[in-house]
């Protein structure tokens, strides 16, 4: 039985990672270089040690707003561990999310093929 349930616990573990960090990062979050952040996703190791935070950036450059983001992430993990109730409050790690742009040219290429077959 236990093993069916930590891999939910995980999810939500992550899950409430992503909706805290969101706020956080709104909120507390000062530095000019991380412009418009959307958090789109965190994934957590078994051992809760480190998580993988994506994300996608508007108005900003992506490397220079994982720069920002790197550089407030101890201060990210003192405020989540205030506010989560677990034992070990994973790392923060911060990867630039590429799906959306990668959706974005998909559909242009869809666009562009249907309307040269269409010609």
């Amino acid at each position: 039985m236990k093993r069916s349930t930590k891999p939910q616990r995980g999810q939500r573990i992550a899950d409430q990672i992503q909706r805290d960090l969101a706020e956080l990062i709104r909120s507390e979050v000062r530095d000019p270089r991380v412009g418009l952040v959307t958090i789109s996703g965190v994934e957590v190791t078994p051992d809760y040690a480190h998580a993988k935070v994506y994300f996608t950036v508007i108005g900003a450059d992506a490397e220079v707003a994982a720069a920002g983001l790197s550089s407030a992430a101890g201060h990210l993990h003192n405020l989540l561990f205030k506010r989560l109730r677990i034992h070990t409050v994973p790392r923060l790690h911060f990867v630039h999310d590429t799906s959306v742009e990668r959706g974005f040219e998909i559909d242009r290429l869809i666009d562009q093929a249907v309307g040269r077959s269409g010609s």
